[in-house]
């Protein structure tokens, strides 16, 4: 291989994203969900009639959702951005058009 030549890098395919990658997701969908459990905790505090019970069971509820789906293991992820394509099939060509048809090679006597 001369100096100037690329060098050639292989893939797996529809290989997982890094676990740093995934924890980091699953981290940011937590920390979302938690700040929409302190925005439901305080307007709780300042809305008044029904929508204030919605709100603390929004509350309530979503500290498990979000143990539930933070703790989602890989088991669940999306395969990453590293896979490649893997190479196309070479077509089969069509049942007349095979390297010969077969009353061709047939010889009457």
């Amino acid at each position: 291989m001369a100096k100037g030549d690329p060098v050639e890098v292989f893939t797996i395919t529809d290989a997982q994203r890094s676990l740093s990658d995934e924890q980091t997701g699953r981290t940011r969908r937590y920390l979302v969900s938690m700040g929409i459990r302190t925005v439901c905790v305080v307007a709780a505090i300042f809305v008044p009639g029904w929508p204030r019970w919605v709100l603390i069971a929004g509350a309530v509820v979503l500290p498990y959702l979000a143990v539930v789906v933070a703790n989602a293991g890989r088991e669940n992820d999306e395969p990453g951005e590293t896979g490649v394509t893997g190479p196309g099939r070479p077509e089969l060509p069509a049942a007349g058009l095979a390297i010969g048809r077969t009353e061709d090679h047939i010889h009457h006597a």
